[in-house]
């Protein structure tokens, strides 16, 4: 089977669940299915339920695992409208990938790459809204607040004046050129501006807060939670959450004194530090050097 899509830090997420107990585990980005295989080979103790909102990605998913057909379901929706029906299953690890796979950057049609001949980004295709509307109907002030925000740019004033004043524009080719006046000329420096067009129109960081959300209600003792992010702002809110749910004391910061009990924690950080690639897999699929994996262990209290 040709794999269009390498999964980044597949030892170490695999790795994250050694002490994953028995029970389903849920991937809420299931993609090519690159993690989900190697999850379910590991360890044949557990179930898998593959949630995937791109059906292409999904289909391939399911040829690709068919030997464990008795051991895996397929959900065909986003993460944040899948887990919810998950509650009250025994849940024993749930993994979410915050990023987009190598088929849909490489492929043209999906309008990902910087010389597509379209203005796309949508990663599940029945969706209506895509970049082309965010490119061409959005106000100057939201453009440049998603390029301050998701790009983290210094030049997103001229970005966004660019954009408007070249409207109508049909294509990445295109908006690559225009780009091109601000002084954006290599791939490296026009990935953040592509990525924070695409964190809008999948509305990727609101996904990531309700996969949270999401997880914490239906998370039961022993479950290990991971997180891959890809951005910083996404790392950050995940790092942020799990020292929140670790956190014995709640009470404000101007308390003279514990108020709360001190044993308000929902479990344990797994990773003191979010694990990265390693030079030799950078070497090898350069996409995994922003990566950042990060796992949780709910626990309930005694």
């Amino acid at each position: 089977m040709n794999i269009p899509h390498v999964p980044v830090l597949l030892n170490e997420t695999v790795n994250l669940y050694k002490n994953i107990k028995k029970g389903y585990f849920i991937d809420c980005t299931l993609g090519f299915g690159g993690h989900s295989e190697a999850i379910l080979e590991k360890y044949p103790h557990i179930k898998l339920i593959g949630i995937d909102q791109d059906i292409d990605a999904l289909n391939f998913a399911k040829n690709r695992l068919k030997k464990y057909a008795n051991r895996v379901e397929f959900i065909n929706k986003r993460a944040s409208e899948a887990l919810s029906e998950l509650k009250g299953l025994n849940i024993a690890g749930i993994l979410a990938d915050i990023g987009v796979s190598s088929f849909q950057l490489d492929n043209k049609e999906r309008g990902f790459t910087f010389d597509s001949n379209t203005l796309d980004m949508r990663m599940n295709k029945n969706q209506e809204f895509s970049a082309k509307d965010v490119i061409n109907f959005y106000d100057k002030n939201s453009l440049e607040e998603i390029f301050k925000k998701y790009a983290e740019s210094r030049k997103y004033k001229k970005i966004a004046d660019l954009i408007i004043k070249n409207r109508p524009i049909n294509s990445n080719k295109e908006l690559s050129e225009i780009l091109m006046q601000a002084g954006i000329k290599n791939k490296k420096d026009l990935a953040p501006i592509f990525q924070a067009i695409r964190i809008e129109v999948n509305n990727e960081l609101n996904e990531l807060e309700k996969i949270l959300d999401l997880s914490e209600d239906i998370a039961i003792d022993g479950t290990i939670l991971g997180i891959i992010t890809f951005h910083s702002l996404e790392d950050r809110i995940v790092k942020n959450r799990f020292k929140e749910w670790a956190k014995r004391c709640i009470c404000p910061d101007e308390a003279i004194k514990c108020e709360c009990g001190g044993n308000n924690q929902k479990g344990k950080i797994l990773t003191k530090k979010p694990i990265t690639a390693s030079n030799e897999e950078i070497k090898k699929n350069p996409r995994s050097r922003s990566a950042k994996l990060r796992g949780f262990m709910f626990e309930e209290k005694e």
